[in-house]
């Protein structure tokens, strides 16, 4: 029986860990002479406060949500994908190949086949690690780190030698086509009275991602074989007592977590830059491991998780643009972030576990 009910695992122990987060980032913000109070407030103003803010604060979440629930998939499976950034790099790749071969008429006819492209390069580039886990027992963590540099040496190669445009420096594809472009917000919500900005980047991928949110729950706790995923996890060795296949359970759980980070290039590659640029990820594969930890990797834990790290990116370039605050400091308590839903977690979760124990002994013993 668990010491703490499910909501305070989910909630009340991230939520802990993150104020603690913010007091040591207040501190820090203190000492290099600025006003925290004043530093939050700009943040949220600059990341809630407007449609625009709003825009920029929810198309980082959307890559978020691809990679958290890429690396939360995978943790099911007791594995540890860290390997989310090269996923997403050659998930752009695909994209690319889907945008610029095919004259589509109508991005609603783009969109379903991008997304194919994007996750079956992710899902490839996924594939050899887990298969290299599976067969040779090689580490997770460490093909996967390795395969983010690949990816990335492969895409260099590939956009200066092969899909740069005749005439171009830029090592980038040429423009998507017109009838590719994805909708922004803004399109979406004019319709329906709703002023959205223009100029924000967020588009239709987001909704994409609330559905992925929702296919991966589904997935997980309501099919057979995401029911093998989470036994696996577990305890391997009574999966396999059970008549689970280790090499299915591997490979099929890295395929789709790398399907889902190669899915987010359909927010930054086919809804932003509208071409495939390098280092278009921007980090965001790594960012996915700290999501899917605040997250617990639940579903919904990784949507407001994400959408705590869109705010963080937006406000912190709201901050490091009208403050003397360094943009770097961002990067910090997104590192105090990681550090106490992460490596510190039993700090937060144990005095909890106590106050729970103490309170069941209560009701029992009166």
């Amino acid at each position: 029986m668990d010491v703490m009910p499910k909501w305070a695992d989910v909630i009340l122990v991230p939520v802990i860990s993150l104020l603690l987060a913010m007091a040591i980032s207040a501190l820090v913000i203190l000492l290099i002479g600025e006003d925290p109070v004043a530093a939050l407030k700009m943040m949220v103003q600059g990341a809630l406060g407007s449609s625009y803010g709003w825009g920029y604060t929810l198309y980082y979440a959307t890559n978020f949500i691809f990679t958290g629930l890429a690396v939360a998939v995978a943790y099911h499976a007791s594995m540890f994908n860290i390997g989310g950034e090269g996923q997403a790099t050659l998930g752009g790749l695909g994209v690319a190949i889907v945008c610029l071969a095919v004259p589509w008429p109508h991005w609603a006819l783009a969109l379903p086949a991008a997304m194919i492209g994007g996750a079956l390069f992710g899902a490839a580039w996924a594939a050899i690690p887990a298969w290299l886990q599976a067969r040779r027992g090689s580490h997770i963590v460490i093909t996967t780190i390795m395969f983010n540099f690949i990816g990335a040496a492969l895409l260099n190669y590939v956009l200066v030698n092969v899909m740069r445009p005749e005439g171009s420096m830029d090592p980038a594809t040429a423009n998507f086509p017109p009838a590719t472009h994805l909708p922004t917000l803004h399109e979406l919500l004019a319709p329906i009275g709703i002023n959205f900005s223009k100029s924000a980047p967020a588009n239709v991928s987001f909704l994409i991602a609330l559905v992925a949110c929702v296919a991966v729950w589904l997935l997980l706790w309501r099919t057979r074989f995401g029911f093998e995923i989470r036994a696996f996890g577990r305890s391997e060795s009574g999966a396999v007592y059970a008549g689970i296949s280790p090499f299915k359970i591997i490979m099929g759980a890295m395929l789709i977590s790398g399907a889902l980070a190669g899915l987010m290039a359909i927010n930054n590659v086919m809804g932003e830059a509208e071409r495939l640029v390098m280092n278009s990820v921007e980090g965001a594969g790594f960012i996915g491991i700290a999501v899917a930890l605040m997250g617990r990797s639940h579903p919904l834990g990784v949507l407001i998780a994400a959408i705590l790290f869109g705010f963080l990116y937006q406000g912190g370039a709201e901050l490091a643009l009208w403050t003397s605050i360094p943009r770097d400091l961002i990067v910090v308590i997104q590192g105090l972030v990681i550090l106490f839903t992460g490596a510190l977690d039993n700090m937060v979760r144990m005095p909890i576990e106590r106050v729970f124990l103490a309170l069941r002994r209560r009701r029992t013993e009166g």
